[in-house]
């Protein structure tokens, strides 16, 4: 009897997790295959310690190969016929493809969102990927060595000024490991004159808007207190070459601007004629696309219902992305007869947010942590999630306190691979 076989579309949080999970439960009586742009997934939440120079970029990225009983795929998907069953797709080099389906999981994550701000997608550079990390590197360590070598005061202070938007996960942290790595990167330049100043924006009324309270009183306190320049109630309202203007009418000098507005839903779900809200496909409690019990979708770019909040999806977390993929797999598995299939419920465990050296704000269980035992938290979450290199993390986390970082600026990503309008951060642009 053939085997039936089980396309996953992306490897992000959801899409691994599916893949593990069914290969584990499936034991070899389907066929899984996973296709993905890389060969890797990545865990994102330690992105901004790869820009910081903290961790190695290979540290993040977990080889799809390691999926037992997984076939992989390379290759990004650029077509769907839901009625025929069959997703197409195209590589790197150009070759394209098809893939026949007996279930479909759809886990194309999200994007970086835009905002119609003019100047933006020439001046700024988003922060969803691999390249993306690597350039935001070289690019502080040459502004604070270009800083250090300018003889105008003002260059020199532009040079030194780094903006980052968007106040959430990802822009606290870039802000928060930023500013200590380009004091260190200034303790190695005596030729600059003035100390590297991060400035952190956003339209909401408070750091980490979308958390407790208490965690982001914890933020600010520790941006500010390490010299953070936050901004709430503030955005830009146009970038320039020199610069960025903001919404209450003030200019900042800067070469350097981060766009961490937050994410939107993976524009491919759009094209497929499929109901969605707010850009996710939407779908029942069970992660099926209704009219087509062979599909299933989960996490960024599917809208699933919240049953603990009657009306409401659920938000576009890592949280909720994994455990999405991994019911998906059940699911999956239950629709050729393997166990029964479940509705996706959760409960809220809490949240962690790396803020660099001895500080992290995080409520395990609701319970509120700041300082270094929210730290040793911090990290036993991301080293209990992260599904492998966990020696190499903590081996880089041990060298980075006892040694100073290396600044050494390699080149490998230009600017002009990593434009904001990029719709597949993982990977350079092509040109």
């Amino acid at each position: 009897m053939t085997k039936p076989r089980v396309v996953i579309v992306g490897a992000g949080f959801a899409g691994y997790h599916a893949a593990r999970k069914l290969s584990r439960l499936a034991r070899g009586r389907a066929e899984i295959v996973l296709l993905n742009p890389t060969d890797y997934f990545l865990y994102l939440p330690l992105l901004p310690e790869v820009a910081a120079g903290v961790l190695e970029p290979r540290r993040i990225s977990v080889p799809l190969s390691t999926l037992d009983g997984v076939r992989v795929v390379i290759g990004e998907a650029d077509g769907m016929d839901l009625r025929n069953r069959w997703v197409s797709y195209r590589q790197a080099e150009g070759e394209s493809g098809r893939l026949a389906y007996d279930r479909l999981v759809l886990a194309v994550g999200s994007v970086n969102k835009l905002l119609p701000i003019p100047g933006i997608t020439r001046y700024a550079h988003g922060f969803r990927g691999i390249p993306e990390a690597l350039f935001l590197h070289d690019h502080i360590v040459r502004q604070v060595e270009r800083a250090a070598a300018a003889t105008d005061p003002a260059e020199q202070q532009a040079r030194a000024t780094f903006v980052v938007v968007g106040a959430g996960y990802t822009g606290t942290e870039v802000a928060a490991h930023g500013q200590l790595f380009t004091d260190d990167l200034a303790a190695k330049h005596p030729g600059l004159t003035v100390r590297p100043r991060w400035v952190l924006l956003d339209v909401a009324e408070r750091v980490l808007p979308e958390l407790d309270k208490r965690m982001s009183q914890t933020a600010h306190r520790v941006l500010t207190g390490r010299g953070v320049d936050v901004r709430m109630g503030i955005s830009v309202a146009e970038a320039t070459g020199n610069g960025v203007r903001l919404t209450n009418g003030d200019f900042l000098p800067t070469c350097s601007l981060v766009w961490c507005v937050g994410v939107r839903p993976d524009p491919f779900v759009e094209d497929l004629g499929l109901r969605t809200e707010k850009g996710r496909l939407v779908v029942d409690e069970y992660l099926n696309v209704p009219g087509f019990p062979d599909v299933f979708a989960c996490g960024d770019a599917a809208a699933v219902p919240d049953l603990t909040k009657p009306g409401a999806v659920t938000p576009m977390t890592a949280q909720h992305a994994q455990r999405q993929g991994k019911l998906a797999a059940r699911n999956v598995a239950a629709s050729f007869g393997q166990g029964q299939r479940r509705r996706y419920e959760h409960r809220d465990l809490g949240f962690v947010v790396d803020l660099g050296g001895r500080d992290a704000a995080a409520n395990p269980l609701k319970v509120p942590m700041a300082g270094l035992l929210a730290k040793i938290v911090t990290r036993g979450y991301h080293l209990l999630m992260i599904p492998a290199n966990r020696a190499r993390v903590s081996a880089d986390w041990a060298l980075d306190a006892a040694l100073s970082r290396q600044s050494v600026r390699l080149g490998l990503v230009p600017a002009a691979d990593v434009p904001l309008e990029n719709t597949a951060p993982e990977l350079p642009a092509r040109r």
